[in-house]
């Protein structure tokens, strides 16, 4: 419910094919996932996934399925193996294990759940009920906003972006029900037949709410036009990714002067911040727009507006009706998973996403020992040594801008697996026969945690995603790196994986990640986290037009018919995913050496095999609605088009695997290269 804000260098250790293609989480390379009649410079994905994608079809019960799928699924079994020993209520639990056993057991008590059916849902009804006036109208906001329901904008707590040893208030736009802005503005024949689908989902909703099906249609009409007027007052997304697009820093009187009608100071009181003297307003127009609204509007919409997002963000944890129509919707139609996974399942991530550290300690404790952890930040080390070669060998760039570009590198803080203190959760009161409530108070308590960094300097510690993720990001406001402990395992890393398949698996994340600090995005913050322009003139010429040939390229791309990828909201990725490859391939070259790459395992070189790991991380299939979906709202491009559309640019695969100048696979001097 909550606004969420994502080695050691060990010997070549030689495995043969059959021993890869044992386990069903191979260590980097699995050589029975190759379709060898496809050609790698024609079509390089589907030579490395093609046989894996034919055998390995989307559950009903998921919108895609990759290797990062089956990584998470791993990880799901594991976690369930976790709370199934400590849901039981039985003496000598820990704390910890209390925590995440009750939660876990409130969740999987669906006979419970489904005995409330919606009462869990009345007493905030009622409150929306008893409006009468525009500020008790502005306090239940700020109400819903302090249990994790972001209505109308979001607000929350973030370092300010030219100051970042100081959290400051940062109030954005948002309130939308369905993933994007462009969902409401867009004219073509699919977003308009979405909208519709969208409105029955909205008046379905408030028929289960026991509204008569003729009002529930008029409300789901209002609710659509109050989300169209907040997004058609919302930036587009790609315009988002330039930082100075989304900072207006103001003190809180000068917001109160922008936007009177919201009553700030109520606001800032009820959701529980601490005083608020500055706050980053990022798009200052949404915020005059919804000043209108709020005026403008009748009373009466805005009630209808706030009883469905609190059904909607309820519907998850409630009785099987709502949960149902729930996912019919957005799963069904805007996903295109036909089937709700199991029950164990959503139960398993809704613990993680709200008692992760306490779960996550679980986790590490028997998943992730600290030879794994030790092994993970070597890796990193080498592929840092090997960013810093590229930069310092950059030949577009001039010496002053690399001066800069390597104290910002040498300033990168690396955070793997797991934070240094565990957060503590023990203030949640958990019941095990009130779902919704504790998934509501643990909402509250971590919008409670976050607002209180308002006014003081940031945690250096926090871990912005649980241990048992898989993924990984890069923070540019803080300059860090961050590999939880869910992803440093097969297939991306193993122990028993040669160096080639752990550089071109794990490497080649490590190495995005840095990449993301010079990105279009990431380059405009300074080694301090600040935004700061430390880029000579001539070198920012250089960086967007080596920029704009990734834009144009990735452009090009079509995920499904009649839709292709967004250039521009896609590049910080691209760039990350050319840039990554190219500097983990550089890393392994400097342990294995020049001979060394030429080494062969199963009638592979170690270049070979380091392409192949990196294919064969992005296997995957993709439903239509699905890749439509992220076409629209997703930074990182496809599977397909991260494979292909950096290996074409590189060099080293064009020679390790002899594509020539002709081929689909090597764009030789047409070749998009920024880091």
């Amino acid at each position: 419910m909550r606004w969420r804000i994502v080695v050691g260098i060990v010997g070549v250790a030689v495995l043969s094919a059959a021993a890869w293609a044992q386990s069903p989480l191979t260590p980097g390379v699995d050589l029975s996932a190759l379709d060898r009649q496809a050609d790698p410079c024609t079509d390089f994905f589907q030579y490395a996934c093609g046989t894996w994608n034919a055998t390995h079809p989307i559950p009903a019960d998921q919108s895609s399925w990759g290797r990062f799928n089956e990584l998470a699924e791993n990880n799901r079994r594991e976690l369930r193996g976790i709370l199934d020993g400590v849901e039981a209520d039985r003496p000598g639990r820990t704390q910890v294990e209390r925590e995440v056993g009750d939660f876990y057991a409130a969740c999987m008590n669906t006979g419970e759940i489904d005995r409330l059916g919606d009462r869990p849902l009345r007493p905030e009804l009622a409150r929306i009920a008893a409006i009468h006036t525009r500020a008790e109208l502005m306090a239940e906001v700020a109400r819903l906003h302090r249990e994790g329901v972001a209505v109308m904008f979001s607000f929350g707590a973030r370092p300010d972006f030219k100051n970042s040893d100081m959290v400051i208030g940062a109030a954005d736009q948002g309130g939308l029900g369905l993933p994007d802005r462009d969902y409401y503005t867009r004219t073509d024949p699919k977003s308009a037949a979405l909208r519709q689908q969208y409105e029955a989902h909205v008046a379905q909703m408030f028929t289960l709410l026991g509204d008569a099906p003729a009002q529930a249609r008029r409300e789901a009409a209002t609710v659509l036009s109050v989300e169209t007027a907040l997004a058609q007052a919302s930036l587009e997304r790609a315009a988002r990714r330039d930082p100075n697009r989304v900072y207006h820093k103001m003190t809180a009187q000068q917001l109160e002067r922008l936007t009177p009608a919201l009553d700030w100071t109520s606001f800032f009181t009820e959701v529980g911040a601490p005083p608020v003297r500055e706050i980053n307003v990022a798009v200052p127009g949404f915020f005059t727009a919804l000043q209108t609204a709020v005026t403008a509007r009748p009373l009466a919409d805005w009630k209808t507006y706030l009883r469905w997002h609190w059904v909607h963000a309820a519907a998850p944890y409630l009785s099987q009706p709502f949960v149902d129509a729930n996912f019919a919707f957005y799963g069904k139609t805007l996903t295109g998973a036909p089937e709700q996974q199991a029950r164990w399942k959503r139960c398993v991530r809704y613990t993680d996403e709200e008692l992760g550290e306490a779960l996550g300690q679980l986790y590490v404790a028997r998943y992730f020992p600290p030879s794994s952890k030790a092994r993970a930040e070597q890796m990193v080390q080498a592929l840092e040594r090997s960013l810093e070669t590229d930069i310092t060998d950059l030949p577009w760039m001039t010496e002053a801008t690399k001066r800069q570009a390597l104290v910002k590198l040498h300033a990168i803080v690396n955070k793997i697996g797991y934070p240094k203190k565990w957060r503590d959760y023990s203030s949640i009161r958990l019941s095990r026969t009130d779902f919704l409530g504790d998934v509501v108070r643990a909402d509250a308590f971590e919008v409670h945690r976050r607002l209180s960094f308002i006014g003081k300097p940031p945690d250096k510690n926090e871990f912005g995603m649980t241990p048992p993720t898989v993924n990984a990001y890069y923070s540019p406001n803080r300059n860090e790196i961050v590999f939880p402990a869910g992803i440093l395992q097969p297939p991306f890393f193993s122990a028993q994986a040669p160096d080639a398949a752990n550089f071109g698996g794990m490497g080649v994340v490590i190495g995005h990640e840095l990449t993301h600090g010079f990105d279009d995005e990431g380059r405009k913050f300074d080694a301090h986290g600040n935004l700061h322009d430390w880029w000579t003139e001539a070198d920012a010429k250089a960086f967007d037009q080596r920029a704009q040939c990734l834009v144009d390229e990735y452009s090009g791309f079509s995920p499904v018919p009649g839709v292709h990828l967004n250039g521009r909201l896609t590049l910080g990725e691209n760039t990350a995913d050319n840039g990554g490859l190219r500097i983990s391939y550089a890393a392994l070259e400097s342990v294995l050496g020049p001979q060394g790459m030429h080494r062969s395992i199963d009638g592979f070189t170690m270049a070979q095999l380091f392409f192949v790991a990196y294919g064969q991380i992005w296997c995957q299939n993709v439903r239509p609605q699905m890749a439509r979906l992220e076409a629209t709202v997703d930074p990182h491009s496809p599977g397909r088009f991260r494979v292909d559309g950096a290996v074409q640019n590189d060099p080293d695969f064009a020679a390790a695997f002899h594509c020539g100048p002709n081929t689909a696979m090597n764009r030789g001097p047409k070749a998009c290269r920024v880091w």
